[in-house]
């Protein structure tokens, strides 16, 4: 648990930075979307392409707050669960132990 915190703490965690397979279903879309972008991109004007750009980077921007929501709300359930875990005081059945 410690080498996990003292990595967080160094920076050396970064979950917001990763890698696709190459061979993923994930790369393979984003090599579409990227393919279509450009055969859209050749069929605008000037202007067409600029309001294009803006949409693109809107939608980045959302599916960076996305990722960001997804993340705390991934990590907020993981900590539920462990503190569930931990209550061995529920339930009808108790685990046998030594002391009592």
């Amino acid at each position: 648990m410690r080498k996990t915190l003292e990595n967080l703490y160094y920076g050396n965690i970064t979950p917001g930075e990763q890698q696709m397979a190459p061979d993923s279903e994930l790369k393979q879309a984003v090599d579409r979307v990227s393919r279509y972008e450009s055969q859209l991109t050749e069929q605008l004007n000037e202007a067409e392409r600029m309001i294009l750009e803006k949409l693109i980077r809107s939608q980045h921007e959302i599916d960076s707050i996305t990722a960001v929501e997804n993340f705390i709300l991934g990590f907020r359930l993981g900590v539920r669960m462990m503190a569930e875990c931990m209550d061995g005081s529920d339930g009808a059945i108790r685990e046998v132990t030594d002391h009592g």
